[in-house]
């Protein structure tokens, strides 16, 4: 499993995979801003420490993608409902219009990849994804058993 799951990863995180899915989606975004857009949009509002923290970049770099995201109207900054010194990141209309779009051209995808698969085949992975997803995300990190 751990061997598939790092193959699935790898090609998720290739360049050449978020360059696609931006001429897919017929949109005019900087590579580097793309998986940032999409995870405000999903995650948001989401603090810039959050965000650095699941792409694995320096929390400053972030900041200026942000800004950048910012600036084009992509994205705006917000005060932290729990802490007002911490800016949140949330989407804008104008970024939701863009990531529909991005969603749109990931199902076209999808549908490539599992064209040969059985219906239920698909079910049963979505399924059991979301399970294990949700399973990572409640499981203390660094406390194997």
């Amino acid at each position: 499993m751990h061997n598939a799951l790092v193959e699935i990863v790898g090609e998720m995180n290739r360049p050449q995979r978020d360059e696609e899915m931006i001429r897919a989606a017929d949109i005019t975004l900087e590579r580097a801003l793309f998986p940032l857009l999409v995870l405000v949009e999903r995650l948001g509002p989401i603090g810039v420490v959050e965000l650095a923290d699941r792409v694995g970049r320096d929390h400053t770099t972030v900041s200026r993608q942000i800004a950048k995201l910012e600036s084009s109207g992509l994205v705006q900054r917000q005060e932290g409902v729990k802490d007002r010194r911490v800016k949140m990141a949330v989407i804008t209309k104008s970024g939701k219009a863009m990531t529909d779009k991005v969603d749109q051209a990931r199902k076209k995808m999808g549908e490539a990849i599992f064209r040969h698969w059985e219906e239920q085949d698909v079910a049963d992975l979505v399924r059991l994804m979301r399970k294990f997803a949700d399973d990572m995300k409640s499981a203390p990190v660094g406390q194997g058993e």
